[in-house]
C-alpha cells in the first residue's frame, strides 16, 4: 500500500456580518442612542457614514428622503425610543429573490 498525502484544511474566508455595511450603521445608531433620545425622542432617524442623515415620524418616509440625499446606498433607520433594543430583521431585496438562481 502506497503512503497517502496529507494536506492541510483549505482557508475559507466566510462573510464576517460583523464587516456588513449595515450592522456598522445599526452600531453607529445604538452608540448615538443617548444623544439622540434629548432631541429625536418618539421619531425615526436615518444613518448612513455614522451620521445622521433624515429625521421624522414615519419610516418609510424618512429612508426615501435619505436615499434621495444620499443614494441607493446601505442606510439604517432605528425608531428612538427608551426601550433597549429591538429586535433587528433582515430582509433581502426582492431584487436579489428574483435574480436567484432556481435550485
Amino acid at each position: 500500500m502506497s503512503d497517502t498525502d496529507i494536506y492541510p484544511a483549505p482557508e475559507v474566508d466566510f462573510f464576517n456580518p460583523s464587516d456588513d455595511k449595515l450592522d456598522t450603521e445599526r452600531r453607529a445608531f445604538q452608540e448615538m442612542r443617548e444623544s439622540l433620545m434629548t432631541d429625536y425622542l418618539g421619531k425615526y432617524v436615518a444613518i448612513h457614514n455614522g451620521q445622521i442623515v433624515g429625521v421624522g415620524d414615519d419610516k418609510l418616509q424618512v429612508a426615501s428622503r435619505a436615499y434621495d440625499d444620499v443614494g441607493y446606498v446601505p442606510i439604517y433607520v432605528g425608531h428612538v425610543t427608551t426601550e433597549q433594543s429591538i429586535p433587528v430583521v433582515r430582509m433581502p431585496s426582492p431584487r436579489l429573490l428574483r435574480n436567484r438562481p432556481k435550485q
